[in-house]
């Protein structure tokens, strides 16, 4: 493998991380470079073993001897080693992991395709936290879910914040995105049901079932096929969404108390839901 050392932060070659907190043209942004950035010796392997198409490696000194010292890269991947210093003056910020690789988007998988043989579905409706999306993606990865998909005013699951804050599990977790606008994506939940799915919205509704029954029929078997909805903090899932589904469940809470972060509340459900296949 060759190692480029690169001395000056000018260097085209590395326009794939320059400016990664410009708010008009960072290379994550779909409508600039729209690339795929990984930070760091835990996402990273995740990017390059993923299906985007990666473009580089670039890290100072001693973050990138460890890394390829613990891990077999393509010889055809360009590696650049450049310095702290260059490394945050390309990026616009000091990036204390000192690692970063870059990979084009691939062409989005449609629904149908990341509905093949998955039992559990995780859908977002109108979550637009960069940290959320993120986070759903960890739990999702750790908690057995097969796929996730976005429904209306969705952040961008690509964006590097929620790359790393998944862990680079947004590279591993199949998702789609529903063809439809925001008053007609919910009409796409019917062809879920028609595959066999029970559709559950999660809502702090009191009135709302409990979410330990709602996962199970009446004989406290698990459905087969689950899709779990949930909406943006705040304002939750639309009632549009929640008079598509089949059920509405809500977590018991504490009084006092009347709602979740949107990523904890999808884990406990998660959680809920891959328990009933170890009892």
């Amino acid at each position: 493998m060759q190692i480029t050392r690169i001395t000056t932060a000018l260097d085209p070659r590395l326009d794939d991380i320059r400016d990664l907190n410009h708010s008009d043209n960072r290379p994550d942004l779909p409508g600039s470079k729209g690339l795929v950035i990984a930070e760091g010796p835990l996402v990273i392997p995740r990017l390059l073993e993923s299906r985007f198409p990666s473009r580089c490696l670039v890290g100072t000194p001693a973050k990138l001897a460890a890394f390829l010292n613990n891990y077999e890269v393509d010889p055809a991947l360009p590696i650049y080693e450049i310095s702290r210093e260059t490394l945050a003056e390309v990026a616009g910020f000091d990036l204390h992991r000192g690692l970063l690789a870059t990979a084009d988007r691939a062409p989005e998988l449609p629904v149908s395709q990341v509905l093949t043989a998955a039992r559990t579905v995780l859908i977002l409706e109108g979550v637009g936290d960069h940290e959320n999306i993120g986070a759903l993606f960890r739990h999702a990865a750790g908690l057995g879910v097969d796929a996730v998909l976005f429904g209306n005013g969705c952040a961008d699951p690509l964006y590097r914040r929620s790359v790393r804050v998944s862990m680079g599990h947004v590279l591993r977790v199949p998702y789609a995105h529903f063809g439809g606008t925001h008053t007609t994506w919910q009409r796409e939940l019917i062809s879920l049901q028609d595959e066999g799915f029970r559709l559950v919205s999660l809502t702090p509704d009191p009135q709302a079932e409990n979410l330990s029954k709602a996962l199970y029929d009446q004989d406290g078997t698990p459905w087969q096929r689950i899709a779990l909805l949930v909406g943006a903090e705040g304002p939750g899932l639309s009632e549009h969404a929640m008079r598509a589904t089949d059920i509405r469940a809500r977590i018991p809470m504490a009084l006092g108390t009347d709602s979740l972060n949107v990523a904890t509340a999808a884990a406990i459900a998660m959680y809920e839901r891959a328990r009933g296949f170890e009892n």
